[in-house]
C-alpha cells in the first residue's frame, strides 16, 4: 500500500471525491454530499482517514493489525452509544458481510456497555432490527441475511487467557471494596455483571467468541471516549497481560475516532504512554 501523502496531487473536484468515497465504501450517505460540495478537501481527508481506520476497499490490514470484524465490534457499539441509528445499521450489514453473527455483536457490545451503560445494548438491538429491514437503504445484506454461522477471524484465537488474574475482578478494586462495606450485595451484583462482560477473572468460557484480551481492547476504546486516561491505562496493562500488543491497542482506540474525534485517540495515546510506565 502506497504511503499516504496529504499534499499529493489528487483530483479534489466534488465529483471525483464522491466517486472515490463510493468506491471505497460501496455507497455514501446523501448528507455527506452537501459537505463535499461545500468543503471538498475536508471530506477528502475524512474519507482518506476513515478508509484506513476501518479498512474499506483499497486498504488492507498489515500484519499484527486488527481485522475488519474486530474493528466493527468496536465501531458498532461506539455508534450505538451515541444513539446513531442511521449509520450503525450500515456497519452491522458490513459486519454481517464479514461473517459476524448477532452473538458476536452482542459480546462486543456487552464489553463496551460495561463502560458506557447497558442501555447501549438496546440501541444495538434497534440497529440490528433496522439492518435486517428491507426499508433500510444503506449497505447490502449478505445473501440469506444475518449469518447463522460465525466466520472465524484472527482475534478469536488471541488473548484467551490472562497470565495474572489477581485483582482483575471489579470487586477487588479499591472503589468497590469500599462500596461493599456499605452494601455488599450491590457490590456482588455489579461485579458479576462487569466480570461477565469483560471476562475479568481468567479464561473466557468455552462458548465465548472473544477472550479477555479482545474484550479489553473494546473496554479501552470505550474508556477513551469517556476521557478516562488512568482507567484506560490500567486496562491496557490487562490487555498486555493477555498477550495483546501495542499495535492492537492503538488500532482499538482509533476505531472510535469517527464517532468521538481525534481527542479520544489523543487521550488513548496518553494512556498508552502511562501504561508503558506501570509496573
Amino acid at each position: 500500500m502506497a504511503e499516504f501523502d496529504p499534499q499529493r496531487d489528487v483530483d479534489l473536484s466534488p465529483e471525483a471525491i464522491l466517486a472515490r468515497a463510493t468506491a471505497a465504501r460501496g455507497d455514501i450517505f446523501p448528507e455527506w454530499k452537501t459537505v463535499v460540495y461545500a468543503s471538498p478537501k475536508t471530506y477528502h481527508l475524512i474519507n482518506q482517514t476513515v478508509s484506513y481506520l476501518h479498512q474499506y476497499h483499497g486498504q488492507s490490514a498489515a500484519s499484527g493489525q486488527l481485522s475488519v470484524p474486530m474493528r466493527e465490534l468496536i465501531a458498532i457499539p461506539a455508534l450505538c452509544s451515541k444513539g446513531d441509528l442511521r449509520h450503525a445499521p450500515n456497519h452491522i450489514r458490513r459486519a454481517y458481510r464479514e461473517g459476524l453473527t448477532n452473538k458476536a455483536l452482542f459480546e462486543g457490545a456487552a464489553a463496551f456497555a460495561s463502560v458506557v451503560g447497558w442501555a447501549s445494548l438496546t440501541y444495538v438491538s434497534l440497529a440490528i432490527e433496522q439492518a435486517n429491514s428491507p426499508d433500510y437503504p444503506f449497505g447490502k445484506l449478505p445473501p440469506g441475511g444475518e449469518p447463522k454461522t460465525l466466520k472465524p477471524f484472527p482475534e478469536m484465537l488471541l488473548g484467551r487467557t490472562r497470565k495474572a488474574i489477581g485483582g482483575a475482578s471489579l470487586a477487588d478494586s479499591e472503589e468497590w471494596r469500599y462500596a461493599a462495606e456499605i452494601d455488599a450485595e450491590l457490590a456482588r451484583r455489579a461485579a458479576a455483571f462487569v466480570d461477565h462482560c469483560i471476562a475479568s477473572c481468567g479464561d473466557a468460557d468455552s462458548e465465548a467468541i472473544l477472550g479477555p484480551g479482545p474484550r479489553e481492547l473494546i473496554v479501552i476504546a470505550a474508556l477513551c471516549t469517556r476521557g478516562e486516561v488512568e482507567m484506560a491505562a490500567q486496562h491496557m496493562r490487562r490487555a498486555y497481560d493477555c498477550g495483546m500488543t501495542r499495535r492492537q491497542v492503538l488500532d482499538a482506540i482509533c476505531c472510535v475516532v469517527p464517532m468521538t474525534g481525534m481527542v479520544s485517540a489523543t487521550l488513548g495515546l496518553r494512556a498508552m504512554r502511562l501504561a508503558d510506565d506501570i509496573k
